[in-house]
Formats: structure tokens, sequence, C-alpha cells
């Protein structure tokens, strides 16, 4: 069995603030202890889909500067993708028809989800999301991704917020919740101890019988974005095939939903240029 693991941070065990899970810099004065955490909930799915039978196991650094899983630390065996280069696939890179099954590790609840721990849609500047009319977040672009290959996403670990999104979006779908949110900063959290264990057996259960199907959007596909500032926007309506909605709203459509998050990608970089225009 070959295993495609995509894991980000904010969702990770034990983690509640930015301060803790930006970049190595001295405004995120906890990003050491937020890697060994994101690499202890790694490991956890590692060994968990080696007991379902994984004989490969590819992993994908998905947050930030995707420089942050330990990898003289990881089970040994494993592939890290890591960096950022020129590849389409987002937070999915390395992905391909090959693989048997799919997880999501410390990924997230959509920007704007009561209860989600440090909630948002890849920056801090997107308000709201649509894949085909339906809101979504990272777990639905990484989904798409991972269902345009084929490949079924058998299960994700997030907090409470995060594990319910997926579950509306993939009847069937694992998850482990490692915590709870009581805000956007705050939340009631699970002993490491507690949830290396939780993720392992959870990864076993849904690999050992992968109950959801491959999600496939739609197409032609049209993603949709509304940005939290007008000139983010302004920016983005620039760009070829980009069409302008209002003051805030972009949106993008292409014959397959790859093609489609490709450029909502281009979209979000773009936004970023956007949001310093005033400076």
């Amino acid at each position: 069995m070959r295993v495609y693991i995509s894991a980000d941070i904010e969702g990770i065990t034990g983690l509640v603030s930015w301060s803790q899970c930006g970049r190595p810099d001295g405004k995120h004065f906890d990003f050491a202890f937020a890697r060994r955490m994101m690499t202890h909930d790694v490991n956890a799915a590692v060994r968990g889909a080696r007991a379902a039978g994984a004989t490969h196991v590819r992993i994908k650094d998905s947050h930030g500067t995707s420089k942050n899983l330990l990898i003289d630390e990881l089970e040994p065996g494993v592939e890290l993708v890591s960096g950022h280069g020129t590849r389409n696939e987002g937070m999915m890179i390395g992905i391909d028809d090959s693989y048997d099954a799919a997880l999501l590790i410390g990924y997230h609840a959509r920007a704007g989800t009561e209860g989600g721990i440090m909630e948002h849609t890849i920056t801090g500047g997107i308000h709201r999301l649509w894949i085909n009319g339906q809101e979504a977040g990272e777990i639905g672009l990484s989904a798409g991704v991972a269902g345009h290959f084929g490949v079924p996403l058998a299960f994700i670990s997030s907090d409470q917020a995060g594990c319910d999104e997926a579950a509306a979006l993939l009847p069937g779908i694992g998850t482990v919740a490692v915590k709870e949110g009581y805000g956007r900063y705050m939340g009631r959290m699970l002993h490491p101890s507690e949830t290396g264990h939780m993720i392992a057996s959870g990864v076993e259960r849904a690999l050992r019988k992968i109950s959801v199907a491959p999600w496939k959007p739609a197409t032609p596909s049209t993603i949709r974005i509304e940005f939290n500032q007008s000139e983010q926007a302004d920016t983005v309506s620039h760009a070829n095939e980009v069409t302008r909605l209002d003051a805030y709203t972009c949106e993008v459509a292409y014959p397959t939903y790859f093609e489609a998050h490709r450029a909502a990608w281009m979209m979000f970089s773009m936004s970023g240029v956007g949001a310093r225009t005033g400076d």
C-alpha cells in the first residue's frame, strides 16, 4: 500500500497561536516546540499507516515556508517533500495516481469557522472561498487534488471543528480531534501521549477499511475567492482568465478542477502583493 500524507501545523497537538506555529523568527518564539509537535503527529500517522500495511509513505510539509518537519526525527524510511518550488499541486505536491490513500495531518477549519483554532484559508487575506458554489477551505482544496488523481482522502487529524468540516464534505472519512477550540486562540488540549496513540490507531482503522470515495469536484470547475481587502482583488483581477465579481471577489473557471486549483494558487500569491500596495 502506498500512502501520501499532507501535513499542516495549526491543527497539530498542543498548538493554539501564531506565536507558536508561524516561522523561525522573533515573532514566533515557540516555533521549535511547534515543529516538534508537528513531527510527533506525523510520526504517529506513519506508524498507523505501516500497521495497516503501508510499504511506502511520502510526506508533504505544507505549512508556511514548508520547512517545518524535522527530517532526522521522522520515522525511518519515509520520503519528505520540503520547501517551495515549481509544482502545481498546492498542499498536495508529490501526490499522483500511484497512491492508494491520502491523509491530512494537522489541518484546520476554513476561514470563519466558529470554534476553529487559528481558522483561516491559505492566507489571512481570504474571507471565504467556494469550489463550484460549495464553501470550502484547505481541506476541500486538498481533497479535490487527491480526487483528481483518483486517490481517496481516508483520514484527517485536526481540532474538532476541522474534523467536523471534513466529515461533512467526505462522509466516511476517519477523523481524530487532538483538541477542541474555545475560540480562535484558545482550546482544550489533549496530551501528546494520548494524541499519538489516537492518530496511529485512527489511521490504521481508516486504511484497513477505506470507506470514502475520491472527492472529484464537477467539471468544468469554478473557484471563487472573497478577499478581506479590495486592493487584493484589484491586483488579482489583472490576471488572465480571472473574473472580477465585486470589490472583494474574484473567480476562475477551467475545464478541470486541477487547472482551477492551480489558478487559485496564483490568485493567493497575487493577493499578497495586492495587500501591500497601500504601503
